[in-house]
């Protein structure tokens, strides 16, 4: 099943049946789509993004740091039936969503997620999974691009998705719904951290 591609509209069940250690497939509009190879700019924007967002907001509130949010990278998420994608970060209001998110897939729609561009995947993020993202009304979506060094962030309203920012390194911005606090854009991109 690794290298076939099942025809029809497949579900979890077609995807649960890929070896586990083969397992880098998504169900996009009901088709097996192997997700791209991470390059080092890839890996390395999706791990700054977690550096930086997991501190402030993974916990409780605590008075100095916002909190609220579970965040996770890589899990699957079934959006609808022939619709389970893995986003390379996704997170959850623990208002919401006050147990931690569990199980595979998980069944429970992010308030965010976060997909880091590669050159093989971009069409997929930028097209197909943003439409399965805005039908299963997820408030926040941000795509990382490192070969062009943005960061877009777009908010969901009924329309479609409504772009809120575009930024690119060098900048510092508040990005819902992470706005708390300020991100420095080239961080994502391979920057040192400045004090």
């Amino acid at each position: 099943m690794a290298n076939a591609v099942k025809r029809g509209l497949c579900t979890w069940e077609d995807l649960a049946a890929i070896p586990q250690e083969q397992r880098y497939h998504e169900i996009i509009d009901g088709e097996i789509v192997r997700k791209a190879q991470a390059s080092y700019e890839h890996s390395d924007a999706q791990g700054a993004l977690m550096g930086t967002l997991r501190p402030p907001f993974v916990r409780r509130s605590d008075g100095r740091w916002p909190g609220g949010w579970w965040i996770a990278t890589e899990v699957d998420v079934e959006l609808e039936l022939h619709q389970v994608y893995r986003p390379d970060v996704a997170g959850w209001r623990r208002e919401r969503v006050p147990e931690r998110p569990t199980g595979v897939p998980i069944r429970i729609r992010p308030d965010w997620v976060c997909e880091v561009l590669s050159p093989n995947n971009t069409r997929n993020d930028t097209v197909r999974k943003m439409r399965g993202y805005y039908r299963a009304a997820i408030p926040h979506y941000w795509l990382v691009d490192p070969m062009a060094e943005t960061l877009t962030v777009y908010r969901w309203n009924a329309e479609a998705y409504m772009l809120v920012l575009t930024a690119e390194r060098g900048e510092r911005v508040r990005a819902e719904p992470f706005d708390a606090i300020e991100l420095d854009v080239g961080l994502l991109f391979g920057d040192d951290p400045k004090d």
